[in-house]
């Protein structure tokens, strides 16, 4: 019987430049995921509104769809370095714009929404380049390990992130959610320019910028695994991430709590989330992928509908946490599956189109969950959800040679 090798999980790290990635991008998405946090229940004191929780996740995720591709040529013709660090710049310059406005009380539903637009023109260029950027940093037997340990960042920082927002916002205000959000930029912008490149070599682009984007699409259109996993990512954006967008609401409305438990809920889901990805960084077979991608699928509907009828703050804890395992588990992957399949001239436009469905069918997922919950309430929404997934999930059954094709 094999041992359990922990140093298996973390091969990547063998890299430098990995590391430099890995703790500068931790430290950063910690201070996101504070003024995610934060940003959120604030709207919701201000306007006690699940709909207008859904127009702020709209306004964020709306330029995905018009930017994201135009972001992932912008990869692919420059150094994705410079992209990043612009990209990360920008919304360092946000955070700052918002923290100033919660600091001196001028604050208004309005200016969160101008803003989380804004920021979410930033991250249309920066997603793109950033998924890209990860196959520069290792060696390409090492890529999937990247991937994998590229999502545990993520969710350590939606461990650590909502749970210190909670506490912050309840001691000292929003405020300073964002300064901190603000500061913490200066992590990621310093490990980038601190990385030893070797010279990057940016294969020409024959024709028009718009015949570029056509190129990408195109390769997409003509690759049925990569169709089939970015419909199953739309479903996965539509009706299970964008549910995070009614934490505040479910904290307050459902669960009788407050900021803190919003913090802890989001916590929960992180952790979840975390445990999926560093199960993926260490194993390595594509047969043992497979079977988790699928196992995701099939445990996601049930715990959705459970945590739709939960109302034991530690029960809705555990399924919190359940259901981001079967969120990041898919989600992670799809993504590595996805960029196993492409070249690397085509990379860049290729993970375009994946953060444009991924992130793109985020603000249509906010709004169908604002205007459920508006109408129906919060549980019935999480149903409604589960339900829509239960379908996909039979869907697996109509598309099984595809999937074996994995």
């Amino acid at each position: 019987m094999k041992s359990f090798n922990i140093s298996k999980t973390f091969t990547s790290l063998k890299s430098p430049n990995f590391r430099l990635w890995f703790i500068g991008q931790v430290v950063s998405l910690v201070g996101t995921w504070m003024q995610s946090t934060a940003q959120n229940f604030l709207v919701y004191e201000l306007t006690h509104s699940a709909a207008y929780l859904a127009i702020v996740g709209f306004a964020n995720g709306i330029p995905t769809i018009f930017f994201t591709l135009i972001g992932g040529l912008t990869a692919d013709r420059f150094s994705k370095r410079k992209v990043i660090v612009i990209a990360q710049s920008a919304m360092m310059v946000l955070a700052g714009i918002l923290a100033f406005l919660a600091f001196t009380n001028l604050i208004q539903p309005w200016h969160i929404v101008v803003l989380a637009f804004l920021l979410g023109v930033a991250n249309a260029f920066d997603a793109p380049a950033r998924q890209a950027f990860v196959v520069d940093l290792v060696e390409r037997e090492n890529l999937a390990n990247a991937i994998a340990l590229n999502s545990t960042i993520f969710n350590l920082g939606a461990i650590v992130g909502p749970a210190t927002a909670g506490l912050v916002y309840a001691w000292l205000g929003p405020a300073w959610c964002f300064t901190i959000n603000s500061i913490s930029f200066i992590a990621v912008i310093g490990a980038l320019l601190l990385m030893k490149l070797p010279p990057r070599v940016v294969q020409p682009q024959k024709g028009s910028p718009l015949k570029n984007m056509a190129e990408g699409l195109k390769f997409v259109a003509n690759e049925p695994r990569i169709r089939l996993l970015l419909g199953y990512v739309a479903v996965l954006s539509i009706f299970g991430f964008s549910l995070m967008t009614l934490m505040p609401a479910w904290s307050v409305k459902v669960l009788g709590g407050d900021v803190k438990l919003n913090g802890l809920l989001l916590t929960a889901r992180g952790a979840g989330s975390l445990i999926g990805a560093l199960m993926i960084a260490y194993i390595s077979s594509h047969l043992v992928r497979n079977k988790i991608w699928l196992m995701g699928w099939y445990l996601m509907p049930v715990a959705l509908f459970a945590f739709a009828f939960m109302r034991w703050i530690p029960g809705s804890i555990l399924l919190l946490v359940l259901l981001g395992w079967c969120l990041m588990s898919v989600l992670n992957i799809s993504n590595a599956l996805i960029q196993s399949y492409v070249s690397d001239h085509m990379r860049g436009r290729v993970m375009s189109v994946y953060t444009m469905v991924f992130f793109g069918s985020m603000p249509i997922g906010a709004l169908v969950a604002g205007g459920l919950a508006t109408a129906f309430g919060e549980p019935a929404t999480a149903m409604i959800s589960a339900g829509v997934i239960f379908l996909a999930t039979i869907g697996t059954i109509f598309f099984k040679k595809t999937i074996q094709q994995f």
